[in-house]
């Protein structure tokens, strides 16, 4: 039922009474029990024996039944025994806090949690700018002894679209390394159990051979228009792997093509290519002029819609127990240009306007083509929402609620 729920389409509505409504009682703050931190597969050499926060594993017993007997199941790997329990078992509810809640993905995961992917045991808490500043050590201290999570979904950041990194890399660079070291250390220090962050493929080298996977993070620099974003986000993968050698916590990362969905930022100057092509049609449509695209239209990009990420995400956090990173995005074969995704916003608004494309404008970097193999061998059979229809869900909510969007 679990694997269904994860990989199937749910049924939703945009605005009215489904936008509005208050959030289960499960998204709120409850006292929640304390609980044995899982033993990451891939160290099974830590496996046998007492580990200072965990259960006892004696060799000969099979670890990774004893791990999922602990941490339980939403959708079974192929490793994961018939029968695993959920997560909150053996010791009482589990706490998962969401950085960055109020954003795009954030927004995402409170509504797939509220249309039932949630578990019983579960208490989701989501908090943003609003609830702590994070690049304040104290702040992030603060906020982390006040929810006490068991995990964390970290996707706060300092973001935006090509031309705000241009100008700004040394902002994007501080302002997320502070935050990623806060939270990261405010969950070693209060004993979080597991750590997801959000990274982006724009970390990986602007040089490199496609496809680009996991592996290849590191090996050389990324394009010159956001390395200080790629970089600072490069660098959650480092304290990644050093918390865990140096303390056995498992803290890891995703890794998504471009996001998109309700909830965007669809500022024309500061947003992502296909939020700002979204704003930049309405107002075309609604004025009468002609869409201007930026760029020549040529470079490709794989877009995600937020609500499958969401859902992975989810998955990620109860079943990918990996401290490598996992990339979440749609097929190779479902790459497009930027020219025919302004095509599918151009179809989705039903705009009948001239398009012209301003060539003066920078295409940022050509192609970052993505292999979501490593996801396929775990998640064969997940389906993502067809590129046309989330665009055409998207369109729809931003005109629905444009007053109130991000813009």
């Amino acid at each position: 039922m679990a694997c269904e729920l994860l990989g199937r389409r749910l049924p939703r509505e945009w605005g009215g009474e489904r936008e509005t409504r208050v959030v289960p009682s499960r998204l709120s703050l409850l006292p929640c029990g304390s609980h044995p931190v899982p033993v990451a597969p891939g160290n099974l050499g830590l496996a046998f024996g007492q580990l200072p926060w965990g259960p006892v594993l004696t060799k000969g017993s099979d670890p990774r039944r004893d791990i999922y007997r602990e941490w339980g199941s939403v959708c079974l790997p192929p490793f994961a025994p018939t029968g695993a329990a959920d997560m909150s078992e053996p010791g009482g509810s589990v706490r998962i806090l969401v950085t960055g809640g109020s954003g795009l993905v954030g927004r995402a995961i409170q509504e797939v949690v509220a249309d039932g992917a949630g578990l019983p045991g579960e208490d989701w808490v989501f908090v943003s700018s609003k609830d702590a500043d994070l690049t304040d050590a104290a702040q992030t201290r603060a906020l982390f002894e006040k929810v006490r999570p068991t995990h964390v979904i970290h996707l706060a950041a300092m973001v935006g679209g090509l031309f705000r990194n241009i100008k700004y890399n040394l902002d994007f660079w501080r302002k997320n390394i502070h935050i990623n070291d806060n939270v990261l250390h405010s969950a070693f220090e209060v004993g979080v159990r597991k750590v997801v962050s959000c990274l982006s493929t724009c970390i990986f080298p602007d040089k490199t051979t496609y496809p680009i996977d996991e592996t290849m993070i590191h090996n050389g620099p990324p394009h010159n228009s956001n390395f200080g974003y790629s970089y600072a986000k490069r660098m959650i993968d480092v304290q990644n792997r050093a918390y865990f050698q140096q303390h056995g916590c498992t803290f890891t990362a995703v890794i998504p093509t471009n996001v998109f969905g309700p909830h965007d930022n669809f500022n024309i100057e500061d947003g992502h290519v296909l939020p700002g092509l979204i704003h930049k049609v309405h107002l075309a449509k609604s004025s009468g002029s002609a869409l201007t695209v930026w760029g020549t239209g040529k470079p490709r990009r794989q877009f995600i819609y937020s609500l499958d990420l969401a859902r992975l995400f989810i998955w990620v956090l109860r079943e990918y127990d990996e401290v490598e990173p996992i990339i979440l995005s749609v097929g190779e074969e479902d790459e497009v240009s930027i020219q025919e995704a302004a095509e599918a916003v151009v179809e989705a608004m039903d705009f009948r306007g001239e398009v012209t494309f301003d060539t003066s404008k920078s295409d940022g970097q050509f192609k970052k083509t993505a292999s979501n193999g490593k996801l396929r061998t775990y998640l064969p059979d997940f389906r993502f929402t067809p590129f046309k229809q989330a665009v055409k869900e998207t369109c729809a909510w931003f005109t629905h609620n444009y007053e109130q969007a991000r813009k």
